[in-house]
């Protein structure tokens, strides 16, 4: 999928979860303002969960993310569907 940005404020920065030998993520909640405030969870995985680390509540930032979606069969044969916004790039604003 095309990638996609948008800016806000860092509202929450999450610790590094370490899934497996091989993969570990970290989540960023940032907070577009607006009339009806929206608050943006994105994840970076891996190598990448280093872009959140010189971060604080407030920074200015504009998020460049990749929209994923996977489909899930539970053991009872239902299907569901999750989408999760990858956190590509990072910049800081100002």
């Amino acid at each position: 999928m095309e990638n996609l940005s948008f800016n806000g404020n860092v509202k929450v920065i999450g610790a590094v979860e370490q899934i497996s030998d091989k993969f570990k993520k970290r989540s960023l909640v940032v907070t577009i303002e607006g009339q009806y405030p929206q608050h943006i969870e994105v994840q970076a995985v891996n190598d990448r969960v280093v872009m959140f680390d010189n971060l604080l509540p407030g920074d200015a930032v504009t998020c460049h993310i990749n929209l994923r979606g996977r489909e899930w069969q539970d053991p009872k044969g239902g299907v569901k569907y999750f989408n999760t916004l990858e956190c590509l790039k990072l910049d800081k604003v100002g």
